[in-house]
């Protein structure tokens, strides 16, 4: 039942091969006996799960007939979930038990989806490894040796273990297409504002946005489709119906122009992973898709403008954290100042710190300018280039990443070059459009990732192009022997 696809599941259950609850048993047996070899999950909730595939079957038997109806998924574990600890990955959440539901929580829960626990990623999703977690890396599944990606490689390497059959994740510069192309599964960041952000714990609130992986397009789809629409109590909602995602996604591609990046073909880019990409772009081309050569020079600037928003935001969004209201707080603090430092001091790790700190700098008096104004204006010429090049096509590809998956601690004493492993995926959020990752042929047994990168609100697109690729390749059935 592990290799059943989202559809296969659900006929399954409503026919009575077996039920929700052995379905779910059968999950947890498999996290109980996995899991330890790669620490996906900070929080299994078994009794819940379990209680919530009781109420599935009744379900089932009254003739319920969503096609997400007892489905066992995972959540990142930034969406806070009632009841349930939210850590998001840091010491300072710890002890964080969220009194509420995301909205993208509530909505796949109000489907029938199954949540088995939450998955590990980087503290507070700052970080390109899992290797910042408070409560230790995470290893990937093909090779524990090497990181899963992040910040959403716990849900990343839960899905491709086949320890869920699906999982939540956020992307804020490549988050969620990252640790899905080391992975080898396909991972889907939507159009920012597609999902709704109330109770995803911010980052940096402007890129921040939720999305899925799953093992094909198609299981990406419906989950997709049941997480958007418009919410009120999001501001920055996009005012508009959950798109329907599935209805089209066996139309052919033939005709739909593909534009492949020049830039993405560099000196970075090594050298078999080119291969692979070029690989997969050939099989896209045999469905009757077009391939033209495009130019984004502005992409290189990227890196620099991302990581002075990104860590602005953070610097604001994270002042929240201060030992008064919740959190860590720290021991005996003997004034409120020392409250301020020690609870802040010993909740947040490395990569936060240093993230906090150079956001603070970005925005003092006599740098703003200099610094977060010009990130800004730089933003707005990335996006009108985008802009610009959808004028001649349909969707834009390349590589997901420049590599596949690298050692752990390969880039732990080198920031700069952990944040180079995103150059290829940080223009999308600075832009605020959709892309996804989808596995394309392996190169020396890791996973390599096809970047495939939609217009404005084209998740439909992007997701019938992932799909009919799917069903002319087997990369996506492909995974790690565990």
């Amino acid at each position: 039942m592990i290799d059943y696809s989202i559809t296969e599941l659900s006929n399954a259950l409503r026919s009575g091969k077996f039920s929700s609850v052995e379905l779910v048993q059968h999950y947890l047996q498999r996290i109980e006996a996995i899991d330890p070899q790669l620490n996906s999950f900070i929080t299994i909730t078994e009794q819940q799960a379990l209680a919530a595939a009781a109420n599935a079957d009744a379900l089932l038997q009254q003739g319920n007939d969503s096609p997400l109806l007892g489905i066992p998924i995972g959540h990142k574990d930034i969406f806070c979930t009632d009841g349930v600890r939210t850590s998001c990955g840091s010491k300072m959440l710890d002890n964080f038990i969220a009194p509420y539901s995301a909205t993208a929580v509530s909505k796949l829960n109000d489907a029938g989806t199954i949540s088995l626990g939450k998955l590990s990623m980087d503290e507070f999703a700052m970080g390109s490894s899992n290797e910042t977690s408070f409560y230790g890396a995470v290893n990937n599944p093909w090779d524990t040796e090497r990181v899963p990606g992040g910040s959403s490689g716990g849900s990343a390497a839960a899905v491709a273990a086949k320890l869920v059959v699906a999982a939540t994740g956020t992307d804020t510069g490549g988050s969620i297409r990252q640790p899905a192309a080391f992975c080898g599964v396909t991972g889907i960041k939507p159009t920012y504002g597609r999902v709704s952000r109330y109770g995803m714990v911010a980052f940096s609130s402007s890129l921040d946005q939720g999305g899925i992986f799953a093992r094909s397009a198609e299981d990406a789809a419906l989950l997709l489709q049941t997480m958007s629409g418009h919410d009120p109590l999001d501001s920055t909602s996009i005012d508009q119906p959950a798109p329907d995602l599935t209805s089209g996604i066996n139309q052919s591609i033939a005709g739909l122009r593909i534009g492949v990046v020049k830039e993405f073909f560099s000196e970075e880019l090594a050298g078999q992973v080119a291969t692979a990409v070029q690989t997969a772009l050939a099989e896209l081309e045999k469905l009757g898709a077009v391939l033209v050569d495009i130019s984004l020079p502005k992409n290189k600037l990227a890196i620099p403008a991302y990581y002075v928003i990104a860590s602005a935001e953070a610097s604001a969004n994270l002042a929240r954290y201060d030992g008064v209201r919740y959190g860590h707080r720290a021991d005996d603090p003997v004034d409120l100042e020392d409250l301020y430092k020690r609870s802040r001091t010993e909740g947040f790790g490395t990569e936060v710190k240093r993230r906090i700190l150079t956001g603070t700098f970005v925005l003092s008096s006599g740098y703003y300018d200099a610094y977060y104004l010009q990130a800004q204006k730089v933003r707005r010429l990335i996006r009108d280039e985008f802009v610009e090049q959808f004028k001649e096509v349909d969707l834009i590809a390349g590589p997901t990443t420049p590599t596949t998956a690298f050692k752990k601690r390969a880039h732990s004493d080198d920031p700069v070059a952990m944040y180079l492993s995103d150059i290829y995926t940080t223009a999308v959020n600075l832009a605020g459009l959709p892309a996804l990752s989808v596995p394309g042929p392996a190169v020396d047994g890791l996973p390599v990732g096809l970047q495939l990168i939609g217009n404005f609100l084209q998740e439909n697109l992007l997701l019938r192009t992932a799909h009919q690729l799917q069903q002319a390749t087997d990369w996506h059935l492909q995974s790690p022997d565990l």
